[in-house]
């Protein structure tokens, strides 16, 4: 079992910068692959950013590669989503998700990751 509890959500103008932190608890941290989706209101839940156990391995939606980076310190069972640039378009209930993994490859579905936190709110202002 682990729970994920998500930080660093707010409100930003566009242009600027937000770092969000998951904080992990329960078993080996550095066996869970880790990512990062998005909802807005009214959308599905979309994949934003994965990175694999070791941290070996990323992979990034397109409308966030070169301003999004993900990281992960597993001494600190954390994984970050650094977000730059960020645009209105990028508003949207953050989640971060776990999976127990099973390989070097980063998962990008939804359904592949097995434990999620309540979410963080990010909200970008134009």
């Amino acid at each position: 079992q682990v729970q994920l509890v998500e930080s660093g959500g707010g409100l930003v103008q566009a242009g600027g910068s937000l770092r969000l932190s998951c904080a992990a608890s329960g078993r080996i941290f550095s066996s869970y692959d880790m990512g990062w989706f998005r909802q807005a209101p009214g959308k599905e839940r979309v994949f934003v950013a994965g990175i694999s156990r070791s941290g070996g391995n990323a992979d990034y939606a397109d409308s966030v590669k070169g301003r999004f980076t993900i990281s992960r310190d597993n001494a600190k069972n954390t994984v970050y989503l650094q977000m730059n640039s960020l645009k209105a378009e990028d508003t949207a209930l953050y989640y971060c998700a776990a999976r127990w993994a099973n390989s070097e490859r980063v998962p990008v579905s939804w359904y592949e990751y097995r434990y999620w936190g309540q979410g963080t709110q990010v909200t970008v202002s134009s």
